[in-house]
């Protein structure tokens, strides 16, 4: 560095929310209203990554107006409908410093924060440090980061080990948050609640991107919700029956408010792709444009259903119960029992439900309704191979995996299924609005060939599977 400016100083005063379990903090979410530098409002700070976060904003408001409806709702997942109220306050008398090179172009900022911290609580706490950081230019070589940490490590800086300032100052007043991926000799109870304390994760993690309508949010969430069901009615041995039904019928609720808007998302997308494709003498009229806007409306008016539910306090419930079924889990006695030995049983199980669903197709009175039963036997077998795979063999991975492609084979098949099922109303409602409803008829009939194609895919794949079992399923 060859020079730097004058240092700018700025106070900051930042009020942190939270329940008083520290919910948002446990999941990694921050929630202040801070006043001071060039940034004054309100700031949330959302997960999207293992190591990124999405901020958004909100104007200041009046100091006593409590938490912004619209931020509180998009902690909702996390709080429970809790009161989010103040839990730490930090005031910073920041001082910044532009450092630049010899042609005095400016190539990092950095600043020197001087911290005061209040955390309230049964025992007030009060703690004072100084932090220092260093942003890079937007133009600014990399290895300058490199080089500006080592000339701060040199004259006595280290390395801050807490992620955040709140972090730092309620860090240790926060229970315990590491759950390590169960090891090869765990016991079977571990290992399933390793595996649903994950989904429960993730699908608190999706409850804000739903309700934003961010992209594929819908979506994981339902993955996430589906694949706690499925242990909960998997792990029979491990959960007790009757304590965890009430639980799976209330994600089947939570599911069934979703699911029109994630059907609706892939009809949308999959008969878009097609018109695409579509040559342009079988493109009669305005194709895309109304399939966008019969889709469109459709799409305001699930979404409003999945955010009545979101609202909902049956919803709250919900989360509220799966917390206190981590907290408290209505262990078996055999969920002591080593988790390779035990749960080799739900595999087996979901290994025979799957077979037996094949079978069926032989006698089926309706073979595209027999191969979405065998599409849901196939998703519950792989659900319940992915809990196991902490301590399960290669060959248990290897069936997996291919058990997963006649899922999405049959997966693809069902949404063709769908797409005819559509495109029949889809052709009569632009008819009845003027349009030609021929292109509606030709995607039809690329969809019944579509669906005869998977068939015979699945009719190959499914061999793989049957022929490469691991022995001991039997």
């Amino acid at each position: 560095m060859a020079g730097q400016s004058e240092p700018a100083e700025e106070r900051l005063d930042a009020t942190y929310y939270d329940t008083v379990r520290y919910d948002l903090a446990r999941a990694g979410v921050t929630l202040r209203r801070r006043t001071g530098g060039g940034d004054d409002g309100w700031h949330l700070k959302l997960p999207v990554g293992p190591d990124s976060r999405e901020e958004i904003t909100a104007p200041l408001g009046d100091s006593d107006g409590g938490v912004p409806a619209e931020l509180a709702e998009l902690v909702r997942g996390h709080s429970r409908g809790e009161e989010l109220t103040g839990i730490a306050g930090l005031r910073t008398v920041r001082y910044s410093v532009e450092l630049a090179d010899a042609d005095g172009r400016v190539l990092a900022t950095l600043t020197d924060d001087h911290v005061t911290g209040e955390a309230a609580g049964a025992v007030a706490r009060l703690d004072q440090w100084r932090e220092l950081e260093i942003e890079l230019a937007p133009d600014a070589d990399d290895r300058t980061l490199d080089v500006l940490a080592e000339l701060v490590t040199e004259a006595g800086a280290v390395r801050s080990e807490w992620p955040s300032k709140l972090r730092r100052l309620i860090g240790d007043l926060l229970p315990e948050t590491s759950y390590p991926a169960p090891g090869k000799k765990a016991s079977a109870g571990d290992v399933v609640l390793h595996y649903l304390r994950t989904q429960v994760e993730a699908m608190r993690r999706q409850d804000a991107g739903v309700r934003r309508d961010a992209e594929d949010s819908v979506h994981q969430m339902r993955v996430a919700m589906r694949r706690l069901r499925s242990a909960l009615g998997s792990f029979r041995r491990i959960l007790d029956r009757d304590a965890v039904q009430p639980l799976r019928d209330e994600l089947k609720w939570l599911g069934g408010e979703l699911g029109p808007v994630r059907d609706n998302e892939v009809l949308h997308a999959g008969l878009a792709e097609q018109v695409a494709a579509l040559p342009r003498e079988l493109t009669i009229g305005p194709v895309r444009a109304y399939l966008d806007t019969y889709c469109g409306e459709r799409a305001a008016r699930v979404r409003a259903g999945a955010l009545d539910a979101l609202n909902s306090p049956r919803y709250l419930a919900l989360l509220r119960a799966l917390d206190a079924l981590l907290d408290d889990p209505p262990l078996t006695k055999k969920a002591k029992r080593p988790a390779r030995d035990e749960l080799r049983h739900a595999v087996r199980r979901a290994d025979r439900r799957l077979r037996k669903a094949v079978a069926a197709l032989d006698t089926a009175d309706d073979r595209d309704t027999a191969l979405h039963e065998v599409r849901k036997k196939a998703k519950q077998a792989r659900y319940t191979a992915d809990a196991v795979r902490p301590v399960a063999g290669k060959k248990l991975n290897a069936w997996r995996k291919r058990v997963k492609a006649v899922q999405s084979t049959l997966g693809d098949h069902h949404d063709s299924v769908v797409a005819r099922a559509e495109l029949v109303p889809l052709a009569v409602a632009a008819d009845r609005a003027g349009y030609s409803s021929f292109s509606f008829g030709v995607l039809h009939g690329r969809n019944a060939l579509a669906g005869a194609r998977l068939d015979e895919e699945f009719g190959r794949r499914w061999p793989r599977v049957e022929g490469k079992r691991p022995g001991w399923l039997g």
